[in-house]
């Protein structure tokens, strides 16, 4: 049985950030976590068995239910999004990047990061 026209583009997005995520474990710049969760959502909407994969999986799904339940992110997830962020502009910053840079980068990250914070931890 062929796959539903719009079903393919979900299930390549679902790859593509659980591929950010795996990257992510390696690299301690980039977080897992949000890419996990956008991989989680996209599967549900495009390849059923990976979405039950992704939930089943051992490191992974305890996340993603967290997620769907209650909406709470881990506080450890938040400390290392939030440090990261802030390294990575302070990184801009050395750089000598331009203010408008600086700036649309800097207002971006706030966003991000007020709204982790908004969320509840576990």
């Amino acid at each position: 049985m062929a796959a539903q026209p719009g079903k393919t583009g979900f299930r390549i997005l679902a790859y593509i950030f659980i591929g950010i995520a795996a990257i992510g474990v390696v690299l301690p710049l980039l977080p897992t976590t949000p890419f996990v969760l956008l991989a989680a959502f996209f599967a549900s909407k495009g390849s059923p068995a990976f979405a039950l994969w992704l939930e089943e999986h051992p490191s992974f799904g305890p996340a993603i239910r967290s997620w769907r339940r209650n909406r709470v992110i881990p506080l450890k997830a938040k400390v290392l999004a939030c440090s990261m962020m802030t390294f990575s502009w302070g990184l801009v910053l050395v750089m000598g990047a331009s203010v408008m840079v600086l700036s649309i980068s800097g207002i971006v990250m706030a966003c991000v990061a007020s709204y982790l914070l908004t969320r509840p931890s576990y």
